[in-house]
């Protein structure tokens, strides 16, 4: 398979350079500013196409590796070219493939989401961590089969989905990311009212925060809880309550400790957590 990227960012580079470097055929990239395409080719030792035409005539598949809001854009500029039997493909979360390339099966080619569960930060640093990451697949399902053998066979897990539960899947990422930062942010926050600067803050957790997430990881989330909703601790949850002095703090913290009275349940289920979540629903 020769694939092919329109858009040089940093998931163009990260996957062109990971696939040129476990044996996959790259024709090259091609962008709206020239020396992107230029740079990206030079890094994975492919070439740098001036039109878009050359690119998708050269190419069984294409990777449109462009901002969300531009996926659509670029595809509908290919539509009248002969794309017949070709892969199209982006690497959106939260676009299914059929969102992406509507009307697609009209063009007689086939679309796919390839998404990877990693947070691509650098591109030119980030293809040497990508066999720790893992992919969901979802799109057309006659040819479904190579795009799982195209990452099965350069070593990457994955997972293909239903095109359905693409939101549900791209809020599961969300939240075990993005959303992680605003919990840890309340926290520098709430220690800068001891005292702290932020980044005096983000030292001090940051064993916390380490040793936390190894727990969850090796023992799951019921075998890592500690502190006091798993304890039962009503009267610390009630001072902790009153240290937010804002609403949405403090919804913030019941919220969240809410949810985890579910999880202390299934790691103590013998325990009473009515008190707890009286006061958190107070």
């Amino acid at each position: 398979m020769k694939i092919g990227f329109i858009g040089a960012g940093k998931v163009g580079f990260t996957l062109g350079k990971y696939f040129a470097e476990h044996g996959i055929t790259l024709t090259g990239y091609y962008s709206r500013q020239r020396e992107h395409a230029a740079q990206a080719a030079q890094f994975t030792g492919s070439n740098c196409y001036e039109d878009v035409d050359r690119l998708v005539k050269d190419s069984d598949a294409i990777f449109v590796t462009v901002v969300d809001g531009q996926i659509t854009q670029v595809y509908e500029t290919i539509i009248n070219l002969d794309i017949s039997d070709k892969y199209i493909c982006h690497c959106s979360g939260a676009m299914t493939a059929r969102e992406a390339f509507p009307d697609i099966s009209q063009t007689g080619a086939y679309g796919y989401s390839i998404h990877p569960l990693f947070p691509v930060s650098d591109k030119f640093t980030t293809y040497q961590k990508l066999a720790d990451a893992f992919f969901c697949i979802e799109g057309d399902g006659k040819h479904l089969q190579e795009m799982e053998d195209l990452l099965k066979n350069v070593g990457l897990r994955y997972r293909v989905i239903d095109g359905a539960v693409k939101t549900k899947y791209h809020a599961a990422a969300s939240v075990s990311s993005n959303l992680v930062i605003a919990l840890i942010d309340e926290a520098v926050k709430l220690l800068g009212e001891c005292g702290f600067e932020d980044g005096e803050a983000l030292e001090a957790l940051t064993p916390l925060i380490r040793s936390n997430i190894d727990n969850v990881l090796s023992a799951g989330c019921a075998g890592a809880l500690t502190g006091p909703v798993e304890r039962n601790d009503v009267g610390t949850v009630g001072k902790h309550l009153q240290c937010f002095e804002t609403d949405r703090e403090r919804d913030l913290y019941k919220s969240c400790a809410t949810s985890l009275i579910g999880v202390a349940r299934e790691k103590n289920p013998d325990r009473d957590y009515t008190d707890m979540a009286k006061i958190l629903q107070g």
